[in-house]
């Protein structure tokens, strides 16, 4: 079993920046595909952003193009989620996910493991 161990959340004014960190307890996240979903109050689940298990694949929500940017630091076993430019509308809950299938996905049920999810709030 593989924990996703999620930090960095908060409340940021508009335009601001957060960074998001997943760390997978006791395994390299460098076997596993690695994604951000957010869940907004009264809403689905939604992909955001997913980096394959080598880094040499990324993808992105349109919405978040431009200004989101995923990656992974095998040093630290840890994958990013650098938030720059941020709206109102980025206000959710972000949960990091982790898929063995190794590749990206955009869909929930290709990944197979789960973080407690963290909140980021942007203030208008």
């Amino acid at each position: 079993q593989v924990q996703l161990v999620e930090s960095g959340g908060g409340l940021v004014q508009a335009g601001g920046s957060l960074r998001l960190s997943c760390a997978p307890s006791g395994r390299t996240f460098r076997i596993y595909g690695m994604g951000w979903f957010r869940q907004a109050p009264g809403k689905e689940r939604e992909f955001v952003a997913a980096i394959s298990a080598s880094g040499g694949i990324t993808d992105y929500i349109d919405s978040v193009k431009g200004r989101f940017t995923i990656s992974g630091d095998s040093a630290k076993n840890t994958v990013y989620l650098q938030m720059n430019s941020l709206k109102p509308e980025d206000t959710a809950v972000y949960y990091c996910a982790a898929g063995k299938a190794m590749g990206v996905a955009r869909g929930t049920n290709g990944y197979d493991y789960w973080g407690q999810g963290t909140q980021v709030t942007v203030a208008s």
